[in-house]
C-alpha cells in the first residue's frame, strides 16, 4: 500500500533499509575524503606546495572512476538482482575501509590515496543501483517523495560526514586511530542495514556484459537518446553538477576573501547550502501532491539564477576585516543576506534536481534503466571537471569569486532557456502547476485509486470553467489528451499550455465537419495507443453553475474504440475566478480568488455499459450540490 506522508517511508521496509545503506555509505565517504585532505594539508610531512598538488589530484582521483567503470557498473546493475549487489558493494567498503586504517596507521600518502580512487570505485558502482532500485521498490506516488528523502539524506550525510572526519582526524594523539574505527564501523553498520533491503529482480538477466569501456559508455548515452525527454532531463541533471560545483568549490575562498571570515564561516556557508537542498528535496513531495511534478524543474531554475544573481550583489568586493567569527559574522545584514542566498540557492536545488531524477527513474525503460543512470554519472563527472576547468580559467583572467557567480547565474538562465526551448512540455507545466497553485487549493477524492497507472480509458468531467482543462492536469499524474472547442484551444497563452499537452480541438460537425473528422480520428488513435483522453461531454461551460446534457460525442467514441470510462467531477468551481458566474470579462468581482475546490472520480465504467444518460446521472451524483 502507497503512503500518504513521504516520511512514512522511512518505516517500511520497501525504503527503510536503503535509505540508511546509502545515507551511512554517504557519511562514511566523506568522513575519510575530508579526514584525507586535512591530514595531507596538516599532518602529512610534505611541503606546502606538494599538500595543495595532492589535495586536487585526490579530487580528481575520487572522480575518474566514474569515467572509467560506470559502463561497467550500469551493466551489472541491469544484469543481476540489486539488494544482492548492493551487498557485495557494501562488503568491498569495508574491504577499502580496512585498508585505509592501515595507511592511515602507516601514514602513507600514496596508499592513502590509492584507498580513495578505491573508494570512488566503490561510489561508481553503488550509483546505477542506487537509482534504479527505487522505482522497484516504490509506487509512482512515492518516487518524487522517496527521491527527496535520499537527496536530503545525501547532503546531510556530506555535510555531517565532512564536518565529523575534520573534527576526529584532529584528535591529538587519537586522531588517526578515532578515523580508523569509524570508517570501518560505519561500514560493518551500512553492511548490516543493507541486509535488510528486499530483493529487486533483474532488468535484462540475459545482458552479455561488454567489457569495452569506451564503446559501453557510448551505448548507454544513446539508451538515454532513445527517449528525449529522458535525455534532456540527464543534462539537465548533469547541468545541475557543473552549476553547483562552481558554488561549493569557491565557498572557502569567498568566505575568507569577500566575507573575511574564519573557518567556522566557511562550515556556517557549507552548511547553510546542504540544509538548503535538504528543505527543497523534502519539499517537492508536497508541493507536487505526491507526483512526478516536472513543473518544478522551470521553478528550480528560475530560483537557482535570481538567488545567484542576488549572492553576487549582497557582496561583489573584497572584505576589509579578516579573521571574523561568528558572532562577529552574524552583527551585519550584508551577511545575513549572503546565508539568505545560499539557503535559497539549496532550496531551489532541490526543487530542480529531485524530480529531474524522478523523471529519469520513471520513464527509462526499465530494461535499460541502470545503465541509462550509468550514462547519467558520466556526464554528470564530465560536467563537475568542467566546471573545475571553467572556475580556475576564469579567475585566472582576473574575475573576482562575486562575478564569477554572476556570471554562472546568467548561464544558467540561457542553458534553462535552451533546454526548455527543446522540451516545452517542462515550461508547460510549470505554468500549469503555479498557475493553479496560486488560484485554487484542491483536494483529490478517489482519484489515484480509480484512474488507471497505465492504460486508455477516457476521462468525462462536468465543464464549469475556463481552467477546468488545467485543473485535471495539474491534478492527475498521467498525462491527459483533452479533447475541447478549437476556440477555447487557441485563447492566447492557453493554446501554448493546450498544443503542448496534445489536446485535441473539435468543433461541431454542423461548424467544421473536417475538424470533426479528425478530431475523432486522433482520439482513436491516442485510446490505441494506451493513452487517457479527456473529455467535457456538455459542449461548452456553464452558464448557471448546474450540469448540462451531455452530448452523444462520447457514446460515438466509445463505439469506435471501447475503453473503460472514468466519471470525474469537479466540485466548488462556480463563482471562482475564471467560471462564468461573474463573467470572464470581469465585470464583477470574483468572491473568490484562492477558491478550495475538489476533484472527484467515479469508479470506472466498463465500455459495455456506457451510455450517455448514465454518464451524465454519475457526473450529477459525484458533482452533488454547489455551494
Amino acid at each position: 500500500m502507497a503512503v500518504n506522508n513521504q516520511f512514512d517511508l522511512l518505516k517500511i521496509r520497501r525504503f527503510a533499509p536503503f535509505f540508511w545503506t546509502q545515507f551511512l555509505g554517504a557519511f562514511n565517504d566523506n568522513v575519510f575524503k575530508n579526514a584525507l585532505v586535512i591530514f595531507i594539508a596538516f599532518q602529512a610531512t610534505i611541503s606546502t606546495s606538494k599538500s595543495d598538488t595532492l589535495i586536487n589530484i585526490c579530487q580528481g582521483l575520487f572522480i575518474l572512476p566514474f569515467f572509467l567503470f560506470s559502463a561497467t557498473a550500469g551493466q551489472i546493475a541491469d544484469k543481476y538482482e540489486k539488494s544482492r549487489l548492493i551487498r557485495y558493494v557494501k562488503l568491498l567498503e569495508i574491504i577499502i575501509m580496512m585498508l585505509a586504517a592501515v595507511a592511515f596507521y602507516m601514514q602513507s600518502v600514496p596508499l592513502l590515496i590509492t584507498t580513495l580512487f578505491l573508494l570512488g570505485t566503490q561510489a561508481t558502482f553503488f550509483g546505477p543501483v542506487k537509482y534504479a532500485i527505487l522505482p522497484q521498490h516504490l509506487y509512482d506516488t512515492e518516487l518524487i517523495g522517496g527521491n527527496g528523502l535520499v537527496e536530503m539524506g545525501t547532503f546531510v550525510a556530506i555535510l555531517v560526514g565532512t564536518l565529523f572526519g575534520g573534527v576526529a582526524i584532529a584528535l591529538p594523539h587519537f586522531g588517526i586511530a578515532t578515523i580508523a574505527l569509524a570508517t570501518i564501523s560505519f561500514a560493518v553498520l551500512g553492511w548490516a542495514v543493507s541486509r535488510y533491503i528486499p530483493v529487486a529482480a533483474a532488468a535484462d538477466p540475459e545482458l552479455k556484459i561488454s567489457w569495452n569501456v569506451f564503446k559501453q559508455s557510448w551505448r548507454n548515452i544513446q539508451f538515454a537518446r532513445e527517449n528525449r525527454g529522458v535525455f534532456l532531463s540527464v543534462l539537465g541533471n548533469s547541468w545541475f553538477w557543473f552549476f553547483g560545483m562552481v558554488f561549493f568549490a569557491q565557498i572557502t575562498n569567498y568566505a575568507k576573501i569577500n566575507l573575511g571570515g574564519n573557518e567556522h564561516i566557511v562550515t556556517l556557508l557549507l552548511i547553510m547550502f546542504s540544509v538548503g537542498i535538504g528543505i527543497g528535496s523534502i519539499l517537492c513531495e508536497r508541493l507536487s501532491g505526491h507526483k512526478v511534478e516536472i513543473g518544478l524543474i522551470p521553478f528550480g531554475s528560475i530560483g537557482l539564477t535570481l538567488f545567484a544573481v542576488d549572492l553576487y550583489f549582497a557582496n561583489p568586493g573584497l572584505s576589509s576585516v579578516h579573521d571574523i567569527g561568528v558572532a562577529t559574522f552574524f552583527s551585519t545584514f550584508q551577511h545575513w543576506r549572503v546565508l539568505f542566498d545560499l539557503l535559497l540557492l539549496g532550496v531551489f536545488g532541490g526543487f530542480y534536481i529531485v524530480p529531474l531524477y524522478a523523471v529519469i527513474q520513471q520513464r527509462s525503460a526499465p530494461k535499460h534503466r541502470s545503465r541509462i543512470i550509468a550514462a547519467a554519472n558520466i556526464l554528470n563527472a564530465f560536467f563537475m571537471v568542467i566546471s573545475s576547468i571553467y572556475a580556475i580559467v576564469l579567475l585566472n583572467l582576473g574575475l573576482t569569486i562575486p562575478q564569477l557567480f554572476l556570471l554562472t547565474a546568467v548561464l544558467n538562465a540561457l542553458v534553462a532557456v535552451y533546454i526548455y526551448s527543446l522540451m516545452p512540455e517542462f515550461v508547460m507545466r510549470f505554468m500549469v502547476w503555479i498557475w493553479i497553485s496560486i488560484l485554487y487549493r484542491v483536494k483529490l477524492e478517489n482519484v489515484e485509486k480509480n484512474i488507471p497507472e497505465e492504460g486508455p480509458a477516457v476521462l468525462v468531467c462536468n465543464h464549469v470553467s475556463y481552467v477546468d482543462a488545467l485543473i485535471l492536469m495539474a491534478s492527475i499524474r498521467r498525462p491527459i489528451r483533452f479533447v475541447m472547442y478549437h476556440k477555447i484551444f487557441n485563447i492566447p497563452v492557453l493554446r501554448f499550455i493546450f498544443k503542448t499537452a496534445k489536446a485535441i480541438p473539435i468543433a461541431p460537425a454542423k461548424e467544421d465537419a473536417a475538424l470533426k473528422d479528425k478530431a475523432m480520428d486522433e482520439i482513436a488513435t491516442a485510446l490505441k495507443n494506451g493513452e487517457l483522453v479527456g473529455i467535457f461531454p456538455e459542449g461548452g461551460i456553464t452558464y448557471d453553475g448546474k450540469i448540462q446534457s451531455f452530448k452523444p460525442g462520447i457514446a460515438e467514441i466509445i463505439k469506435r474504440t471501447p475503453v473503460p470510462v472514468i466519471p470525474l467531477a469537479l466540485h466548488g468551481l462556480w463563482g471562482s475566478f475564471f467560471s462564468r458566474k461573474y463573467g470572464f470579462a470581469m465585470s464583477h468581482m470574483p468572491r473568490r480568488i484562492r477558491a478550495k475546490i475538489q476533484l472527484r472520480a467515479a469508479d470506472p465504467v466498463a465500455p459495455e455499459h456506457v451510455t450517455v444518460a448514465g454518464l451524465e446521472k454519475i457526473v450529477t451524483e459525484l458533482r452533488g450540490v454547489e455551494e
